[in-house]
């Protein structure tokens, strides 16, 4: 489990493509101080699997599904990413709870600079637009913010002069793309209720009336 807080910009040093899957090695020695063989790391909000390390560099392998359903596979040598290590078992939770599962790509479309901050605005995918409110949270690129305005196609959201200089937020342009995770309890609830709604079953296995 994440807190969507990034630790570190890191950057991709190699892409190694496996046909259906791809090897990445990336620069990140914050998140790799005592890595281990098999330990989660979040690169961009994905959450990852450490195969091997050195002192300032890990390299994860992800598969088919990841590439297809995330930004990853747009990564190259270079390119910059948002690092972010598990938290502890009764660490500060400084965003939100978040899984590290993306739930789909969006796209940045506009940015409104202020004099200390800027308004951006992203794209949102049809079938996510239920799940994020205005002051509720999403994850952006392994980011925890707050939503500014909801909408069914869209969400803004306000960056502060940290987040820009801290995170791949601040180098953005609009028509890239960036992963999406929504707060898994909109989800869990959505779930549940469904299940309430539904009829009951009877013991025989016909639905009640």
């Amino acid at each position: 489990m994440f807190t969507g807080i990034v630790e570190e910009l890191g950057e991709v040093t190699a892409v190694e493509h496996l046909g259906d899957a791809a090897r990445f090695r990336l620069r990140g020695p914050v998140v790799t101080q005592g890595a281990q063989h098999g330990d989660s790391i979040a690169v961009n909000g994905v959450c990852l699997t450490v195969v091997d390390h050195d002192t300032d560099s890990f390299t994860a392998d992800v598969m088919a599904e990841t590439l297809t359903r995330s930004s990853l596979g747009a990564l190259a040598p270079g390119s910059r990413v948002n690092l972010e290590r598990p938290t502890a078992v009764g660490g500060r939770l400084g965003g939100h709870l978040v899984q590290g599962h993306v739930d789909g790509v969006g796209t940045l479309t506009a940015r409104d600079p202020s004099e200390h901050w800027e308004l951006v605005t992203v794209s949102l995918p049809a079938h996510l637009a239920r799940y994020v409110v205005e002051k509720g949270s999403i994850t952006v690129d392994g980011v925890s913010l707050t939503v500014v305005e909801a909408g069914e196609a869209h969400f803004t959201i306000s960056l502060i002069p940290t987040t820009l200089a801290l995170t791949t937020l601040g180098h953005k342009q609009p028509g890239d793309p960036v992963n999406l995770e929504v707060d898994v309890i909109a989800k869990y609830v959505e779930r549940m209720l469904g299940h309430r709604a539904a009829p009951a079953p009877t013991a025989s296995g016909e639905e009640a009336r």
